[in-house]
């Protein structure tokens, strides 16, 4: 779950909501800008897919009993998230081997600092799926897939971006991972910059100053806006699944 809070409200933003906003904007990456067209299809299918272990998880979101809040997707238990990141990418294996390739690698990256027995068994398991992928594969080329795997990470971190600020949010009061720009992986530099400076331009716009897609990408943001009150009189899942979504529509265009 991704998760905003404001003085009496949690915003609330499932996680596979936020993967369909990523693979919307990867669809519309220049084409002459997408090297191996051949997987396109499967890099696109990955950015949509790649929070799909989330997606059950987040119709009843869990309660940190420790400070009463929502958990999200950045403090949640480390042995129940590896368990839905494995099931998210036997998923998308079942469909798309390299798409869960992909996914495979996103998350094994997350668990690469950790020292738990169980992350390391999951990094150690994701590299053998990834290298039997491979070996399925004629001649897969690493460069490549660095390339595809850069378009993900942009384009989740573009999805990111509207998710975890608010909407017409000035630089200084937006998330600490954004205010200095969303840095590019360096298999991208040879058709965008090494960071891409984004900002709000209004409530429903967000502009980036290298803007390497196709034209401007309409997209819409479901959340869930919780009261404080009524989150600790109902508890957490019974005032999530009584809330209403809100469709925000956001624009995502050149500077």
């Amino acid at each position: 779950m991704i998760v905003r809070e404001r003085d009496n409200e949690f915003v609330l933003i499932q996680q596979d909501h936020h993967a369909q906003i990523a693979g919307d904007i990867l669809k519309q990456w220049k084409s002459d800008y997408f090297e191996g067209a051949a997987y396109r299809q499967s890099v696109e299918y990955a950015a949509y897919q790649h929070d799909h272990g989330w997606k059950e998880f987040d119709k009843q979101p869990f309660l940190n009993d420790k400070n009463n809040k929502p958990y999200t997707f950045l403090d949640f238990p480390e042995l129940p998230k590896i368990i839905l990141y494995k099931h998210g990418i036997d998923e998308v294996e079942r469909v798309d081997s390299y798409a869960a390739m992909l996914c495979s690698e996103h998350y094994k990256r997350f668990m690469l600092n950790s020292t738990s027995m169980e992350a390391q068994a999951f990094v150690t398991q994701e590299k053998m799926r990834q290298q039997a992928i491979a070996d399925s594969k004629d001649k897969l080329n690493k460069r490549l897939f660095n390339f595809h795997y850069g378009l993900i990470q942009l384009a989740d971190n573009l999805s990111l971006y509207i998710c975890m600020n608010e909407p017409g949010a000035a630089k200084q009061q937006e998330h600490p991972f954004f205010k200095e720009g969303i840095q590019t992986n360096s298999a991208l530099h040879s058709v965008c910059n090494k960071r891409l400076q984004v900002q709000w331009r209004d409530t429903s716009t967000v502009t980036i100053d290298d803007f390497p897609f196709e034209g401007p990408i309409e997209v819409t943001l479901k959340q869930k806006v919780l009261s404080k009150d009524i989150l600790s009189s109902k508890g957490l899942i019974k005032s999530y699944e009584q809330a209403p979504f809100e469709d925000l529509s956001i624009i995502y265009t050149a500077e």
